[in-house]
């Protein structure tokens, strides 16, 4: 089984590897070749700060998104998202203004608005709580570092939530794909466990 870890420059992709080879990945590919995703078993898209420059950075490869939308859509691989990677699968994000995002998931990155006497980033170990029901995802505590959060247009995409002085989305899914806002490399056992779960997974 091969896993394609998608590189555009915008992804903590030395520990993610680490983290996927922890749970179990043998045929771990870092690649920024549509070729070898158009190959792949499984996609995981990881990704760290502002959503406009992620998504320029990803469609600034030259047929990697359509190489993404044709496993995904038309072969049915499992897709992960991994933070900023899961937003991008909104509609658009507001960040810098307004930036098309890859429209797999109906919704709108927007601004966390700070509650009172809480700080804005999220950051650091925090709940996790699934929907019944909800793949992959299981309670317990995860690490968090975001300042933008996905605002889902359907509630049935929203498979997990955190509570930070409000509700947070912490995982979204549709299908084969699936997004945690949360960074499973630097979660520890909780981390690997999830992300063994998505290296099992048949949707």
């Amino acid at each position: 089984m091969t896993l394609a870890l998608i590189d555009y420059g915008a992804g903590n992709l030395h520990s993610v590897h680490n983290a996927l080879k922890a749970a179990g990945a043998e045929d771990v590919v870092v690649t920024a070749d549509p070729d070898v995703v158009a190959k792949a078993d499984r996609i995981v898209l990881p990704g760290v700060g502002a959503f406009a420059h992620c998504f320029e950075a990803l469609s600034a490869i030259d047929g990697m998104i359509e190489a993404m939308e044709r496993k995904v859509h038309s072969d049915g691989i499992p897709f992960l998202g991994i933070c900023v990677g899961m937003q991008l699968l909104a509609d658009a994000g507001v960040e810098h203004g307004t930036t098309p995002g890859l429209g797999w998931i109906k919704g709108t990155v927007r601004a966390i608005e700070p509650a009172a006497g809480l700080k804005v980033p999220h950051m650091g170990w925090n709940d996790v709580t699934p929907k019944e029901g909800a793949p992959l995802v299981e309670t317990g505590e995860a690490y968090f570092l975001h300042g933008y959060h996905f605002d889902a247009e359907n509630a049935a995409d929203v498979l997990a939530t955190s509570d930070h002085g409000g509700m947070l989305v912490a995982a979204v899914g549709k299908d084969n794909i699936m997004g945690v806002q949360f960074h499973p490399e630097k979660s520890q056992a909780y981390g690997v466990n999830f992300l063994k779960r998505f290296l099992e997974w048949r949707p």
